[in-house]
């Protein structure tokens, strides 16, 4: 999902004007039917900035993938909690809200099929593996502050992180290729509390 401040402002700096009108059009045309020309229609600046810092669509849109991933970073709720299981439970919010309103459908759907062309692209592949990276090792470190605050039971905070991510990545391309995207959040953050309590939580926790 889009970070919450995202183009909040004036993109002021050419790279930034760039990365919101590629934003825009992504989440209007989609991966397949984006062009250089449709991002172009979205800048505010000279179109033949776009054509002077970019050979192509793709090394375009591999370089928005690296500039989200930082904004993503950035917007990841690092603030306060009681404890570790509150942290976990606000990162899940942050990732796996119950609804998704029409700005981030859009961009979620237009994420996935980035996303698709991973397997065949190593540019895109890369991006992606160190998003996922970034995650895991964030929700690894508040397991494992977890474990050590006695919250949590002595659990594989890697272990932990991997399975995690893999279905939050799931409810993700669910969410955004079937008709009950919300049926599907429901079910999948209920699931994943009931993880949290049944194979977290410690039993002095509970």
């Amino acid at each position: 999902m889009p970070p919450s401040h995202l183009f909040d402002g004036d993109a002021d700096d050419t790279r930034t004007a760039i990365m919101r009108a590629t934003y825009l059009a992504l989440r209007k045309h989609g991966y397949a039917d984006l062009t250089i020309q449709r991002i172009g229609d979205e800048f505010d600046k000279s179109k033949s900035l776009l054509y002077h810092h970019y050979d192509s669509k793709d090394e375009l849109l591999v370089d928005f993938l690296g500039y989200m991933l930082e904004e993503f970073k950035s917007d990841v709720p690092v603030e306060e909690c009681d404890d570790a299981r509150d942290h976990l439970r606000a990162l899940l919010d942050h990732v796996v809200p119950p609804t998704l309103d029409a700005e981030r459908f859009e961009f979620t759907s237009a994420m996935m099929e980035l996303r698709a062309q991973a397997p065949h692209d190593e540019a895109y592949r890369d991006q992606f593996t160190r998003t996922d990276r970034f995650f895991r090792q964030r929700i690894a470190d508040v397991v494992r502050d977890g474990v050590e605050e006695g919250v949590f039971r002595d659990v594989n905070p890697e272990q932990t992180a991997a399975m995690l991510v893999t279905v939050i990545n799931g409810s993700m391309l669910e969410r955004v290729t079937t008709d009950s995207p919300e049926d599907v959040m429901r079910a999948t953050r209920q699931e994943l509390e009931e993880c949290i309590d049944a194979q977290l939580l410690a039993e002095d926790a509970q």
